[in-house]
């Protein structure tokens, strides 16, 4: 039922494409009208709004391709606003190839189907009528309508050929995909140097983020554990001290001694929470985001769909420090009093959305802050932040990680916190 279903929408998207060719080359001809125009001036300011609209068009296919036969297509970078820039881009020139060769081979393709499905519907829903009207020339393909019986012939052959065109259209649409990949993809030397400016730029983000966190658990140590320790010694050394002359003052400095020594270890056990919570490392994330609900003032709920397996220390990390900086937000700056957790683990990539019921207005954009940190740590994992925050709320954010997990099964169990 489910094939059969994504062969008729397989179909409808080959008549989309195929309109969709039918009116391109009227921004490719737009485009070359731009650039004869150029030798009298007058193409100067024509060229920047044609490729831009040839530009809106050549990526709306782009996110058709990855949409709907995965993988995704790599898209040029933004059109430069000036024409004589504009000459000198290669995915300009790219868009201009696709839009004059797309008619003549990805309309032509999707046509294949597409001409299956309307000869066919002919013969089943227009032959049964006319076929007394048309004479002994009707022929529908090679059989000759000339009577009821081969007009029933007619008929079944044409609900022949709908069957062989939804059975066609997803292969067609596939190969549609591929070719336009080839055409409107960038060069894989243009990839491969944007991969390595990413990966230059997570590895500084990660960089930035471990020296951030060592700057931490210095700072804390120097204000909380070490000061505590250095003033027990000295509270020892009075101690020992008076033990002989006042052995009342000193017994209560040993009281104030162990006072001291229980809140040094206190420092030390959030500190040694704040770099990996215990309940994060012994029972995973899922159970670690919850106790994050449990000790927040808000009303928040989780709802884990995970795998029963654990994912990469690193990745539940990241995930972790993020809910909770996520949920510090929504407790200090949007006024929500309800917040919806959601943990999820699908096709190898970890989704976290986090919903609140606050006044939103919030940015992930904003140079500084909480979400840019969020932000910059899941970069170091090729993950990524949207945030939908309107002014007046509700916000959304969602997290997505690319991560694989320790089991290949997967099951769904809801919790609140």
């Amino acid at each position: 039922m489910g094939r059969g279903r994504g062969a008729w929408i397989a179909l409808g998207r080959c008549q989309l494409l195929s309109l969709s060719a039918l009116v391109l080359p009227l921004y490719g001809g737009l485009v070359v009208g731009a650039l004869l125009l150029l030798p009298v001036g007058l193409g100067f300011p024509l060229l920047p709004p044609a490729a831009s609209a040839l530009r809106r068009r050549s990526d709306r296919q782009r996110a058709r391709a990855a949409g709907w036969s995965g993988p995704a297509v790599s898209a040029p970078e933004p059109l430069p606003r000036t024409a004589r820039a504009i000459l000198g881009d290669e995915g300009f020139w790219r868009d201009v190839r696709w839009a004059w060769c797309e008619p003549l081979t990805g309309g032509l393709l999707v046509a294949v189907p597409l001409s299956l499905f309307w000869y066919g519907v002919f013969g089943v829903l227009v032959q049964p009528f006319v076929w007394r009207l048309l004479g002994d020339g009707n022929w529908y393909a090679f059989v000759p309508v000339r009577s009821p019986a081969t007009m029933l012939a007619a008929l079944l052959l044409g609900a022949g050929f709908v069957a062989s065109a939804a059975a066609l259209a997803p292969r067609t649409l596939a190969g549609h995909a591929r070719w336009s990949r080839w055409a409107l993809s960038v060069p894989y030397t243009t990839e491969l140097v944007r991969r390595i400016d990413h990966l230059t730029g997570t590895r500084a983000d990660a960089l930035d983020v471990q020296a951030a966190e060592l700057r931490r658990i210095e700072r804390d140590l120097h204000d909380g554990a070490q000061a505590r320790l250095v003033a027990l010694g000295m509270t020892l050394e009075e101690a020992t001290r008076l033990l002989d002359s006042d052995p009342a003052a000193a017994r209560a400095l040993l009281v104030e001694v162990r006072a001291a020594s229980e809140r040094a270890l206190q420092d030390l056990r959030e500190l040694v929470h704040g770099i990996l919570p215990p309940v994060l490392a012994d029972r995973g994330l899922g159970d670690a985001v919850r106790s994050l609900a449990l000790d927040s003032f808000l009303d928040v709920q989780v709802d884990v769909a995970l795998p029963p397996g654990r994912l990469p220390a690193a990745v539940e990390s990241a995930a972790y420090f993020a809910v909770a900086e996520l949920l510090a937000n929504a407790a200090k700056h949007s006024g929500a009093r309800e917040v919806r957790v959601g943990l999820g683990h699908r096709d190898g990539v970890l989704r976290v959305s986090v919903a609140d019921d606050g006044r939103g207005g919030a940015e992930a954009s904003r140079d500084g802050g909480g979400l840019t940190g969020v932000r910059r740590r899941l970069r170091a994992f090729d993950g990524i932040l949207a945030l939908h925050s309107p002014p007046g709320g509700p916000t959304l954010a969602t997290l997505e990680i690319p991560c694989a997990s320790s089991s290949p099964k997967t099951s769904s169990f809801s919790g609140t916190g």
